[in-house]
């Protein structure tokens, strides 16, 4: 039944390049608007320099890259250096909206598989509008994800 499917998708790439440098890259939320055809910018907030868990950051969104442009306020809830970064998008104090990341495995010292995901968190809402239109987004995201990845590639293999 497509209400109980998973909320979300995942893209993988492998980029020549070490697992640091691809790190480096990814957990730095200030660099996004180069890669993202969605967000195209971002700031770290209430005093966060960088990535760890519980710190804030907010990203400027167009959505589906023409609009409407919206500010979202994100928490970073897993931190594993060279491993893991992950975020969730909503208003403080309440349930996020969904989760963004990063997942980094060293395939030897001068190659990084890496792979960006989206989850939805699984309210009754979210879960009747994926099943109206998960499809369609689903598509988006991956297209964007994709596009970020490749774009990330370019700058670290450039």
């Amino acid at each position: 039944m497509a209400l109980l499917k998973p909320l979300g998708s995942e893209v993988s790439l492998t980029i020549a390049a070490p697992v640091d440098q691809v790190w480096s890259l990814v957990s730095d939320v200030t660099r996004i608007g180069e890669f993202s055809p969605e967000t195209f910018e971002a700031q770290w907030t209430r005093g966060a320099t960088g990535p760890a868990e519980g710190a804030r950051f907010k990203g400027h969104v167009k959505r589906n890259g023409v609009g409407p442009t919206y500010w979202t306020g994100c928490t970073v809830t897993e931190c594993v250096e060279n491993r893991l970064f992950e975020f969730t998008v909503g208003m403080e104090g309440k349930t996020p909206v969904n989760r963004w990341g990063y997942r980094l495995e060293s395939l030897g010292s001068e190659t990084t598989r890496v792979t960006e995901y989206f989850r939805l968190t699984p309210s009754w809402p979210i879960r009747i509008y994926w099943a109206l239109l998960g499809p369609f987004r689903t598509r988006t995201n991956e297209r964007g994800m994709r596009t970020t990845l490749k774009r990330m590639k370019a700058v670290l293999e450039g």
